[in-house]
């Protein structure tokens, strides 16, 4: 697959090179008008311009639309754990959930993971979500018009939202490890959503193999991590599972994500 998210064609329905899979279950169409480009990693977020999706697979974006699923009003979106705890304990929020180095911070209610959100009951709740991957790309992506929060999950509402409005420019971003590596589920979903916002349909099994190919899937299976939950990295891979898309505003000197869609 190429960065620009394109496979050779050669007249015939294009394989995944893991699985055998056809990757495209459709044939390719022209490009529409938008410019759509990939970039990674904070440095991507900084450049970022246009309508902009921070993409943070595991597990931020994920939590994040499962909290949505869940019936939670809003969710505030800070880079920082001392910021998180503040507003809540100011009553700017309700639950603090999020993660550093994959550990939920002391003092926060959940840490970033969809399985536990998915015990959690968050009707009409403010989430306050503090990650060291993508809330930190939201808050540096200030050349953006608009800002979507992007997951697998979540992908095909995302990609709907934007093809609808038809903006010229379009910047996705892969925040990966931290930040600061590159990662393939991040990488896989930037790809993804490029393709469906031309027109594409790619094989979504054959996109599942391929992430389940990839490094980042050991720490949910290794015993010695148990905040990596397994049920995170199934829950992350159901792709297009929810019919919305998550959409951050800015709101006075907060940051917010509400569901859309």
């Amino acid at each position: 697959v190429s960065r620009a998210g394109f496979l050779p064609f050669t007249g015939r329905m294009p394989a995944c090179l893991f699985c055998g899979a056809a990757v495209f279950s459709a044939p390719m169409v022209e490009r529409n008008s938008m410019d759509i480009r990939i970039e990674s990693l904070i440095e991507g977020a900084r450049r970022a311009r246009g309508v902009v999706v921070i993409v943070d697979v595991f597990r931020a974006f994920t939590t994040a639309a499962v909290a949505f699923a869940r019936g939670a009003d809003r969710i505030v979106v800070v880079p920082e754990v001392h910021e998180a705890l503040r507003l809540r304990d100011e009553g700017a929020g309700d639950v603090c959930v999020g993660e550093v180095n994959g550990i939920r911070p002391e003092g926060f209610d959940f840490g970033n993971s969809p399985h536990e959100l998915m015990q959690a009951e968050l009707q009409s709740k403010v989430v306050i979500l503090s990650t060291r991957a993508g809330t930190v790309g939201v808050a540096a992506a200030v050349g953006a018009t608009e800002i979507y929060a992007g997951s697998f999950v979540v992908a095909e509402g995302t990609a709907r939202a934007i093809r609808r409005e038809q903006p010229a420019e379009v910047t996705i971003v892969a925040m990966g490890w931290n930040a600061a590596v590159r990662t393939d589920e991040d990488e896989l979903c930037a790809l993804y959503l490029r393709n469906l916002m031309q027109g594409r349909r790619p094989e979504r099994e054959a996109v599942r193999k391929l992430v389940l190919a990839s490094g980042e899937v050991a720490k949910f299976r290794d015993p010695a991590q148990p905040h990596f939950h397994p049920e995170d990295l199934e829950i992350a891979l159901e792709i297009d599972k929810y019919d919305f898309a998550v959409r951050i505003f800015k709101e006075g000197e907060f940051l917010v994500a509400r569901r859309q869609g």
